[in-house]
Formats: structure tokens, sequence, C-alpha cells
């Protein structure tokens, strides 16, 4: 049995569904009520509160983890009895653990704990664009900061394969996996593709960093939006390079976000 945390989550939904689609038997946990596809159990459990997750974990042998929580040590503990621990972390873990020090931790956690471990660190989120899905549908406009800034998002679908793949067969234990979209894509770029898909030009908005800033506070700790400013504004030459790990776990390339736009562009009609 394979357990999948965050099972409501751009990521957590489409391995959930990827792994009942393959007949595995599959417990999705969430902080909330949740559908699920039929055949899948559904618990609901807080990350914060280590202890809820107890039953969700009873006979796993699989164990798909966030980063979410405030101590990964009591959250792995009551893992013990799971072979196989698979944790979505982040690219930051890896270029920026000074700032994204969360990630990090549970990073070493999971390597200390045990278990055949692998380590997912994905960069942006294609799905981050859902944040113009209002401005768009209203205005046909998109505001963001360094406009021309290009970074290789990754499509949370892709990053759900890659885990559904490293849950399912051996061969990935001890392995950290950096994931990435095919190729930089700057904010005008994305705005520019939704529109595309949508058969109207979408204008891009260019945000200062302080606009920026003070829009990322409204949801974000102050410590995660300096480091994700960073990131958008002034990437390092690993946070820019394309990653071959998507196409040597699923032998294809990983979706361009023109893909993703086309696929989701009914949250920005």
């Amino acid at each position: 049995m394979i357990v999948v945390t965050g099972a409501t989550g751009n990521v957590g939904r489409a391995l959930v569904d990827a792994l009942a689609s393959a007949g595995e038997q599959v417990t999705a946990v969430s902080r909330r009520p949740a559908q699920v596809p039929d055949g899948v159990r559904h618990h609901r459990a807080d990350m914060d509160d280590p202890a809820s997750l107890r039953p969700a974990l009873d006979g796993a042998a699989a164990l798909f983890l966030l980063v979410a929580g405030d101590d990964p040590h009591a959250i792995l503990k009551e893992a013990a009895g799971v072979g196989r621990v698979v944790l979505l972390s982040s690219q930051g873990a890896g270029t920026r653990p000074e700032i994204y020090r969360h990630p990090a931790l549970f990073e070493q956690t999971v390597r200390e704990s045990g278990a055949d471990f692998t380590i997912l660190r994905p960069g942006g989120f294609a799905s981050n664009s859902f944040a113009w899905a209002e401005s768009v549908r209203t205005a046909r406009t998109a505001a963001a900061p360094f406009g021309d800034v290009g970074l290789p998002v990754i499509d949370p679908a892709d990053i759900a394969e890659v885990a559904a793949a490293v849950l399912r067969e051996p061969g990935h234990a001890g392995r950290t996996y950096e994931l990435t979209g095919p190729a930089p894509v700057t904010p005008r770029e994305r705005a520019a593709a939704i529109g595309e898909a949508l058969g109207e030009p979408v204008r891009f908005v260019e945000q200062t960093r302080e606009e920026a800033r003070a829009q990322m506070l409204q949801v974000m700790p102050e410590p995660v939006v300096e480091g994700t400013l960073a990131i958008l504004g002034a990437p390092t030459a690993a946070e820019r390079a394309v990653s071959p790990d998507v196409e040597r776990v699923l032998g294809r390339a990983p979706r361009a976000f023109a893909e993703w736009a086309a696929r989701n562009l009914p949250a920005f009609r």
C-alpha cells in the first residue's frame, strides 16, 4: 500500500490518480475531506500532528512525503515501518540551503531515517501561473517581476508521473532527482502562451521587486519570499539549467509550459 500526503495538491492529486490507474492500493492523506478515485482510501491528518498520520501508515510499503509540518523527525518516527520514502523537496534545498532550511532539514531527516529514500527537487511550478487566473479572466493581464528572466518551470503532472515511477519501480533508492521543464521560459513568455491558448492576447505587466514582495508577503513567510525573489530575479546557473532527470525516469521529455497552459485553459477563460 502506498500513502500519499498532500493528496489534494497540484502534485498529490495527480499522483493518487496515476497510482490508482496503475492498480496500486492507495491511501490519500489530506487535512480536509477530499474526493478520491474509486478504490482509494482517504485519511484526514495534519502534518503538524504527526500522530494523526499513524492510522494511514499502518501496513504501508511506501510513503510520498511533502515538506510540511514542523517536525520531520516526529513524522519519520511515525513512518518507521515504511520501507520506501519519496520526499517532495525543493530545488532551493540544493541551491540555497541557507534560505530553504526547512526542505533541507526534511532531506537530512529522510536520509537518516533508515528507509530506502528518493528525493525529488522540482524547480518552479508551471501551476504558479494560476495566480494570474483572475486578472487574465477579468482584464487579460498578467503581472510579475523580472519579466525577461527565464526559468525551466515544470508541469506538476510531470512531477506526479516521476513520483509514481519512483514509488513503483526499483532502482531509485538513494537518488536525488532535479526536476525541471524542457527549457527556460520567462514570465512574459508564459503570459503570451496563455494568450495563445485563449486565442486572445494577454498583456504582461512587469512589477517592481517591491510590488511583488508586498504581494507575496500576503501568502508566504518573509524568508521564503526573499528566497523566491532571489531565484526569480538572479537565478544561479544551476537554477537556470534544464535537468535530464524527468527524461531519465520517464523515458520522455518533460512537458512544455504551453502544454500546461492549454490543459488548464478553463481557469483563465
